[in-house]
């Protein structure tokens, strides 16, 4: 597998179709603060990953993987990579939505929540407002030993 890294800008169409492909939202990709890594192989971009930072929480968004290179673990090492990342800013929680994904970050250390129990700032953005829809799961992991 190739190193995960932090995408550039000229990556956004490729992040974009990847998420369109996965009936994901891409409406605020531009214009949110949105900060990605992604994996990629001889073909291109073929996973992503964005956090949304606001305040000392970050709002998990956007896991993608193309339908090839499912169950491989590359969405397991994007999640680990962005985990690291929010610490390092001194991220202390990260919250999730999701409609299909629930097992998976739950292997992966995150429990369901109430909607409305996510950080006020995060329930302020895009993602919580307009994007995911009510009946979407919230999840919640805490990030012990952030740095701020």
């Amino acid at each position: 597998m190739n190193a995960i890294h932090r995408a550039r800008a000229e990556d956004l169409p490729a992040i974009t179709a990847l998420l369109a492909g996965a009936a994901l939202p891409t409406t605020d990709i531009g214009a949110s603060r949105i900060d990605f890594w992604v994996d990629e192989a001889a073909d291109g971009i073929i996973a992503a990953i964005g956090l949304e930072r606001h305040g000392d929480a970050g709002l998990l968004r956007s896991l993608v993987v193309a339908p090839a290179h499912r169950g491989s673990g590359r969405a397991q090492r994007l999640v680990e990579v962005v985990e690291a990342a929010a610490r390092s800013h001194g991220l202390r929680e990260l919250v999730l939505l999701t409609q299909t994904a629930e097992a998976f970050f739950a292997k992966a250390g995150y429990a369901v929540i109430p909607r409305g129990e996510a950080p006020p700032a995060l329930q302020e953005c895009a993602e919580f407002r307009a994007l995911c829809p009510a009946s979407a799961t919230c999840m919640h992991k805490p990030l012990d030993g952030a740095t701020a």
